[in-house]
């Protein structure tokens, strides 16, 4: 029960946060905007050093190998991984109108939910990777850990809800198409995590090559999209500020509950 609601507690995060759809009435302050992809910016990066790579470092060391070995391979292939789908799959960032990935015709509003989607997917397998090894009674992961992961990846999820809701209204689409499709951008998050959870036995070897893999992704996310994004025009410094907030933060319930 408890690592059934660990899993869905991001995505959580994420329905809360499509759902300010329906309390505000215009777009979304661009102010407001660049704070929150900075502080989601600032919560993935302090997620992937305390949660993921910490614990792949302290695995590999107990398991008698190069303790930077595997946290390194697995990092880099994280990134390659999200630079392989982010090549693929055809997505639109926010104030952007030059689609990315391969050439289909596809709606605005779908290529913004892919955009949203695309980030949630390292997540997820953050939240399943954590917990699998919970699972498998590793020293190096606590619930309290596993649970402080999960809910920093749903504060960080609730401005995503947000920032992908109230774009896709301004698109046209009604409040509960909009809710809709935010949520349902953040669903590959528990689908993830339990499809990792139940290739436990499978995972456990090879786990701090799993944990630096999923760091690797969130990475590649935070210095692709988010921090860009949070930057762009004019009040740069806001995200900035975001960014610090969003990492002390998870840093704190990362240390704190860990």
């Amino acid at each position: 029960m408890n690592i059934f609601l660990g899993i869905l507690i991001p995505f959580i995060g994420t329905t809360l946060g499509a759902s300010m759809v329906f309390l505000l009435k215009n777009t979304m302050n661009n102010i407001v905007q660049k704070l929150l992809l900075g502080f989601a910016s600032g919560v993935m990066i302090a997620a992937s050093v305390w949660s993921l790579l910490i614990p792949a470092i302290d695995m590999s060391k107990n398991q008698g190998k190069i303790p930077w070995l595997a946290p390194s391979i697995g990092f880099l292939l994280g990134i390659l991984f999200l630079l392989a789908l982010d090549s693929i799959i055809p997505h639109l960032h926010l104030d952007d109108e030059n689609p990315e990935g391969m050439k289909l015709k596809l709606k605005k509003t779908t290529m913004l939910m892919l955009a949203v989607t695309l980030h949630n997917i390292p997540e997820g397998m953050a939240v399943g990777v954590v917990f699998a090894g919970l699972l498998a009674n590793d020293v190096n992961i606590k619930i309290s850990g596993a649970f402080a992961l999960s809910i920093g990846i749903a504060i960080q999820n609730f401005p995503e809800g947000a920032i992908i809701s109230m774009p896709l209204k301004s698109e046209g689409l009604s409040k509960k198409r909009a809710f809709l499709y935010g949520t349902l951008s953040g669903i590959v998050e528990p689908i993830g995590a339990i499809i990792t959870i139940l290739l436990t036995n499978m995972v456990v070897p090879i786990l701090p090559y799993l944990l630096s893999f999923a760091a690797g992704a969130m990475i590649y996310v935070v210095v692709e999209e988010l921090i860009p994004e949070s930057q762009s025009g004019e009040h740069s410094n806001v995200g900035t500020i975001g960014t610090s907030i969003g990492f002390v933060i998870m840093m704190i319930l990362d240390v704190a509950l860990g």
